[in-house]
């Protein structure tokens, strides 16, 4: 049995430390997902100079902070937050995650880091380099990507391990994959075949660029199945339509039964059931918030695997994201 089984863009994270008119002088919207093309890759890295590369992608970091939560590294703030008998209810499982490389050094380096990590790559090989995000850092500590999806564009339904699935406890996705058609759909029969064997859905919105593109698509196909939807303020707020962020909470639990909202270094609030509960996050300085989000996920998603209820489940997952972003890249080794 495998315990969380991730879908999506397998990535080589190269961090570069800029500031902030580097941000101006390329047009970025900090803080936010810009889709480009290798040559903008090649530009950003020749003029930001000195940098620093992590495997990545949203869904491969979640999948190796699943596997970090199931190390004996991480026993302790397990067990500070689940408790000893909570914590010990979580064996630990390999999460997969399945995406697609190309036949290039990239693409090795990618395979070999997180299998290192406790991840199970099912990773299907493509003529197309392998995928590529410029994360560009400012010295607030915002992260700004710029992903070369390369590889990952040409993921389809064909490429699904449905047999990894079939023994996995949970399915994540992001909204991410709904950037190319042959993607989506490979999302969409990834959840039709977890829905029908029982296994649970969980879904991050991913970017508010995501939501713009394709809010009206999430929103119709939500309902019915995710189980567990993630968003920061800006996500939820441009799916639902609701300006406040308990609002946004509320209308966010009409798509799905858990909808938990990010609101940064206040923690998050969630709603269930009818139930809506603010959880304080934990003080950090912050250095990167590359990887916050998809840490975050791991956390929670680690807590409802270990039976915990949403609220320990979001204190562990607000811990979690807190130590990420108290260090460069999406690391779980420091």
């Amino acid at each position: 049995m495998h315990s969380v089984f991730a879908v999506e863009n397998p990535l080589m994270d190269v961090i570069c430390h800029v500031d902030y008119a580097f941000i101006e002088r390329f047009k970025k919207q900090p803080g936010t997902m810009h889709l480009v093309e290798y040559g903008e890759i090649t530009s950003l890295l020749r003029e930001a100079g000195a940098f620093k590369t992590f495997p990545g992608g949203s869904a491969a970091n979640t999948a190796r902070g699943v596997a970090w939560l199931s190390s004996a590294s991480a026993r302790p703030l397990v067990g500070s937050i689940l408790g000893g008998a909570a914590a010990s209810a979580a064996p630990a499982l390999l999460p997969v995650f399945n995406g697609a490389i190309g036949r290039d050094p990239r693409g090795d380096q990618f395979a070999a880091r997180i299998e290192a990590e406790g991840v199970h790559g099912s990773l299907v090989r493509k003529a197309t380099p392998t995928g590529t995000s410029v994360i560009l850092v400012t010295p607030d500590g915002e992260r700004t990507m710029n992903t070369f999806l390369g590889a990952c564009r040409d993921f389809t339904a064909s490429d699904l391990d449905l047999a990894l699935l079939g023994r996995s406890r949970m399915l994540y996705l992001t909204g991410y994959l709904w950037d190319t058609d042959n993607q989506r759909e490979a999302a969409e029969t990834a959840c039709a075949f977890a829905r029908g064997k029982g296994i649970h859905v969980a879904f991050d919105l991913a970017d508010p660029f995501a939501v713009r593109r394709y809010g009206e698509q999430f929103r119709s196909w939500l309902p019915g199945k995710v189980d567990i939807l993630f968003g920061n303020r800006d996500e939820l707020s441009l799916l639902t339509g609701a300006a406040c962020d308990e609002d946004c909470a509320s209308e966010a639990a009409r798509l799905t039964p858990l909808a938990v909202m990010k609101v940064g270094e206040k923690g998050c609030i969630l709603n269930w059931g009818g139930h809506l509960e603010q959880v304080p996050g934990v003080p950090v300085t912050r250095v990167d918030t590359t990887g916050a989000g998809d840490s975050f996920a791991a956390g929670f998603l680690y807590g409802r695997l270990a039976g915990a209820d949403p609220v320990t489940c979001a204190r562990l997952a607000n811990a979690v994201a807190a130590r990420v972003v108290g260090v460069e890249g999406c690391r779980y080794d420091t």
